[in-house]
């Protein structure tokens, strides 16, 4: 194992033009410098791909650009192609090891974000299992929540959102995501261990969180190690968390809806593919938990929130 790992930096990008260039400075100064930036385009129509040009002129060491011919994805699916595009490329893009970091287009990355990530890594990876083989494992960070002129709105996205970090085992991870992508660093055991990437999973991020807690590690460095930007084009953005009070009529009205909820719809397909490809490699318990949360599926609003605190509680 190097103590100094090319890795790749995972970036898909979509009319990001009017924040790229910031971000692709930040990347390019960091203190880590073994790294190759691996950019699909997913269909832009304003100047992104002029800007990820000029970067592959001028840094062609360090930025690869895929031909993608103008297909549009969607982000997840996107960053999955680009997750199997680094693993089929593997030895072109002079990795010895597939450790990937994602990357969104409009953020800003503290200039020791590699560094840190990658020296955690190795200290995680170092403690072998029983048949010595690396699990599956990923490292993710806390962000600081910006203006989209950069300026702060929230020194932690943890606290900004009401996370509760500390629940990160598997039945917690399949209702509810910890796991920023833009903070994310994995290894190729959970690379080559996630993909395909699920057409019904949530996001990429999630998956790849799903995976390392079923089968590895997820590990959570307290530390805000990216300027997050908010600004009107987020594709999932950061909302303050405000607990709800039961004597409100908000909170007995989202308790008893009749109308079903499309996100809990969405975790129930998600855990119900992730059984159907893992379910023979997962314990009884594990099994029964993703039966609960597929049950969301019911198309009944009050029938959907029994068992989601079901889920929750398990």
């Amino acid at each position: 194992m190097s103590a100094n790992p090319k890795i790749a930096i995972l970036l898909s990008t979509f009319n990001g033009a009017k924040f790229l260039q910031e971000q692709l400075d930040s990347l390019l100064s960091q203190t880590y410098s073994n790294i190759i930036i691996v950019i699909r385009d997913d269909g832009s129509f304003d100047p992104t791909p002029d800007i990820t040009s000029y970067f592959a002129e001028s840094h062609g060491d360090k930025v690869h650009i895929v031909e993608n011919n103008k297909r549009n994805l969607g982000a997840s699916a996107s960053f999955s192609f680009l997750i199997e595009y680094v693993l089929e490329k593997k030895s072109e893009l002079g990795l010895d090891e597939a450790y990937m970091m994602f990357c969104d287009q409009d953020d800003i990355w503290h200039k020791d974000k590699i560094e840190q990530q990658v020296n955690s890594m190795l200290e995680v990876e170092n403690v072998k299992s029983r048949d010595d083989a690396t699990p599956p494992i990923l490292i993710h960070t806390d962000l600081q929540v910006v203006s989209e002129e950069n300026e702060s709105i929230a020194g932690s996205l943890i606290q900004y959102q009401g996370l509760e970090i500390e629940r990160n085992r598997f039945a917690n991870m399949v209702i509810s995501n910890l796991v920023t992508g833009c903070t994310a660093l994995i290894n190729e055991s959970l690379a080559r261990k996630a993909i395909p990437v699920s057409s019904h999973a949530i996001m990429h991020d999630w998956w790849l969180a799903l995976v390392a807690a079923a089968f590895g590690r997820v590990v959570f460095l307290d530390k805000p190690l990216v300027h997050y930007r908010q600004h009107g084009s987020n594709t999932i953005g950061a909302n303050e968390f405000v607990k709800p009070q039961p004597a409100s009529l908000s909170f007995w009205s989202k308790v008893f809806a009749r109308e079903p909820n499309e996100h809990l719809y969405e975790v129930a397909r998600q855990a119900a593919d992730f059984r159907q490809r893992f379910g023979s490699q997962l314990s009884f318990r594990e099994n029964l938990g993703l039966r609960i949360s597929a049950c969301m599926s019911v198309r009944i609003g009050i029938m959907q929130r029994i068992f989601y605190r079901i889920a929750r509680r398990f």
